[in-house]
This record gives structure tokens, sequence and C-alpha cells, in this order.
């Protein structure tokens, strides 16, 4: 099955995988708790390459859109869904050799319920303009393994499927008109 996600160039260099053209895996990872110095909402970028690469993000990115950012190299392996039907795509993830700047901004998010959220953008060496992939893949991890040398993950898509509907809880509070 193909992907209609997928850039035409992008398709063009999986293809025929020419030598002067690499594939750039970036992952963004967000939560409420990801703050910087000044207290303004930022993201964990980073890049599975051994340089930092500056890239414009997409219009509508959640934070900094149509911007370009920095990614920082760090060496992570992903495993992206297959491009199939099945019930609820996944992505496991492992980063290695994880700064103390990242594992600060995960010991924020363990004290929040809030769910990270994780978005994969493919660039290409010769256009970092725009990600090849339109829109992103943006996930929610939801298990979190770490130890001393790597961190590990599993990311879900929403399951939709078993959400209530409607999501909304009635209340007395919001709905006065429920207390007898």
């Amino acid at each position: 099955m193909t992907d209609n996600t997928l850039s035409e160039a992008l398709k063009e260099a999986y293809a025929s995988a020419p030598s002067e053209v690499v594939l750039l895996h970036t992952l963004e990872l967000r939560h409420p708790a990801f703050v910087d110095d000044d207290g303004n909402p930022t993201a964990i970028r980073i890049v599975r390459d051994n340089k930092n690469y500056t890239c414009k993000l997409e219009d509508t990115a959640p934070l900094n859109p149509g911007e370009e950012v920095e990614f920082q190299a760090l060496a992570f392996d992903l495993e992206l869904p297959p491009v199939e039907a099945i019930p609820v795509p996944e992505i496991t993830l492992s980063i290695d050799n994880v700064s103390t700047e990242i594992i600060k901004y995960l010991d924020r998010a363990v004290e929040t319920q809030d769910m990270i959220e994780m978005t994969y953008r493919p660039y290409l060496t010769n256009d970092l303009s725009t990600p090849q992939m339109d829109p992103p893949i943006t996930l929610v991890i939801t298990e979190v393994t770490a130890d001393i040398s790597k961190i590990s993950a599993t990311a879900r898509m929403m399951d939709i499927g078993n959400k209530s509907f409607p999501a909304e809880n009635y209340t007395v509070k919001k709905y006065p008109g429920l207390s007898r």
C-alpha cells in the first residue's frame, strides 16, 4: 500500500537512493512541563545524525509553526508503523546516551498526568525547508523505561475507538440543573 503522506521527493529518494541525499529522521517531544528558562513552552528536538541541523517546521506545527528550529544530533533508533490498516499504529523508540538536559525535561513530565506528544518528521539533506511527510506523524508516548545508558519508549496514535462520546462529563458544578 502506498503512503500518500510522503512527498514526491522522498518517494524518489527511497526509490533511487542517491548518495548525495541523506534522509534525516527527526523527532520532536512536547509536554506542558517542557519550558525554557524564561517560562516559554519548548520542545526536545533531535535528529538521527552526527551533526545538528536547522530545519523549517510545517505551518501547522504545534510549537514554532513555520519557523526554522534546530534539531540536536543524537543517536536513536525507531521503528515506524507499517503502512497498513492496524487498529492502533505504534512506534518503538530507543534513545542512546541521553543528555542531562533531556533527563531534566523528562523528570518534569513524570510529575504530571499529561502525556508526552511525539512528532516524527523526515527531512532530506538537500531540502530542509519542509518536512517530507504531510502531515507528520504525531503520537502519544504511552510507555517509557530508562536506565543509565538509554531511554526506551512506545508511542501510539490516539486510540479514538476507546474514547467516550461525547467526550464531556456532565457534572452538577457545570450543569446545575442536574441537581435535585
